[in-house]
């Protein structure tokens, strides 16, 4: 390998930088990231629950299976 300091010295700068380089660094972007996804899908499922949520419908219903049943 090269021995010219200039050009370790820029190498170990850019390691410093580098995503894959820096596991401190990208192991705490990694959680904040996962948070994150994991906050967004629990909000988009709870919203989405909230807007088709169960409402009554009116369903015919025979007038004898009443509570007080009406006969004929």
């Amino acid at each position: 390998m090269t021995q010219n300091p200039e050009y370790q010295q820029e190498l170990k700068k850019v390691q410093d930088q580098d995503f894959t380089h820096n596991w401190v660094s990208s192991s705490g972007f990694l959680f904040y990231l996962q948070v994150a996804c994991i906050v967004a899908f629990v909000f988009g499922a709870c919203t989405m629950l909230y807007n088709k949520r169960y409402s009554k419908i009116e369903a015919p219903v025979q007038e004898s299976s009443l509570y007080t049943p009406k006969y004929k």
